[in-house]
């Protein structure tokens, strides 16, 4: 089983989006790896492996409109299931 067992994956479309700040934010609030948040002003792109994707969407969500929300169960993969 991995450390973080959820990839967790969204884009924001917002407004005055800051990648850097929102970098920032993850490594301060959240437990998980592999983070990038991409993007510009008024689109970031979000990859991060957690156990908590709900959080991660729920901070998402209050920068802006989310969608494209994928949450992978990486532990069902790496046993050859649909994750």
């Amino acid at each position: 089983m991995t450390e973080y067992r959820y990839d967790t994956q969204c884009l924001i479309d917002g407004h005055d989006l800051d990648e850097d700040k929102i970098n920032d934010h993850f490594q301060k609030n959240f437990k998980g790896d592999c983070l990038i948040a991409v993007g510009d002003d008024t689109l970031i792109k979000i990859h991060f492996h957690t156990n908590t994707p709900w959080q991660i969407l729920e901070y998402c969500a209050s920068l802006g409109e989310i969608f494209d929300i994928v949450v992978e169960d990486m532990d069902r993969q790496s046993r050859g299931l649909k994750g």
